[in-house]
């Protein structure tokens, strides 16, 4: 895999106001721009094991329900049943996130021609309301299947299962002075974001709750989103 030296943009200080509409939904302490502590040899193992075990599992599980969504993403329209999305990983090392295609085949081009929309995405990287999204897409997206075909990343060692959510390179510079520290570890599956009402926060507010991740990760912790994970997925509202 191709390893990209990343250049870290220089913080964009926030105003007052800014600051005190981020803290006001999260009480997160003193959040740091350094690795506050480097986790130890035995969690480090103890967590790809997990991952590995779990990844494993899951695909062993849930290879019937992928080619169910495989063949019936392709029904649906005859575009690909799978979107690589770039994602930029641990150390600046760039690969590819899978996911299953939720969206019109021409999504990327339709968000062009319609410059409201584009700036809409370009606030917070995400649209409330995407016109772009299949009706079957809405359906896989509720119940969070799109995301289970990155297990596949796991295994090879790209993600984890708990960590920060998955970025595209553009997005780094977004992180400002925290750039660095968002690289020390590899994005997972899911984590404090996906768990955190993640439809209702702002991008600023998502960066703090991957450095809280890595100021707080632990096994203890990762079991604990883990479990939060599966509440919500039981519960059809998205990871």
């Amino acid at each position: 895999m191709e390893h990209v030296t990343t250049t870290i943009p220089r913080y964009r200080e926030e105003s007052p106001a800014a600051r005190d509409q981020s803290s006001s939904a999260f009480t997160m302490g003193a959040l740091r721009t350094d690795i506050v502590h480097e986790p130890s040899l035995l969690y480090s193992i103890v967590k790809r094991l997990i991952d590995i075990v779990f990844a494993l599992f899951g695909l062993v599980m849930l290879l019937p329900v992928f080619l169910v969504l495989a063949l019936c993403i392709k029904l649906d329209d005859g575009g690909d049943v799978l979107y690589f999305r770039e994602i930029i990983g641990y150390r600046g090392k760039r690969f590819f996130a899978l996911k299953f295609r939720t969206m019109i085949p021409d999504a990327d081009a339709y968000l062009e021609q319609h410059p409201k929309l584009l700036r809409e995405y370009q606030q917070n990287m995400k649209l409330l309301e995407d016109p772009r999204i299949t009706h079957l897409g809405r359906f896989i997206r509720r119940t969070s299947l799109d995301e289970f075909p990155q297990l596949f990343n796991v295994l090879l060692g790209q993600m984890s299962l708990v960590g920060p959510r998955i970025i595209h390179p553009s997005e780094l510079s977004r992180f400002g002075e925290y750039a660095h520290k968002r690289l020390s570890v590899k994005p997972g599956i899911t984590g404090l974001w996906q768990i955190s009402g993640r439809q209702h926060i702002s991008y600023d507010e998502r960066v703090l709750l991957d450095m809280k991740y890595i100021d707080t990760r632990s096994c203890i912790n990762d079991l604990l989103i883990l479990c939060k994970t599966l509440k919500v997925l039981f519960a059809c509202t998205g990871v």
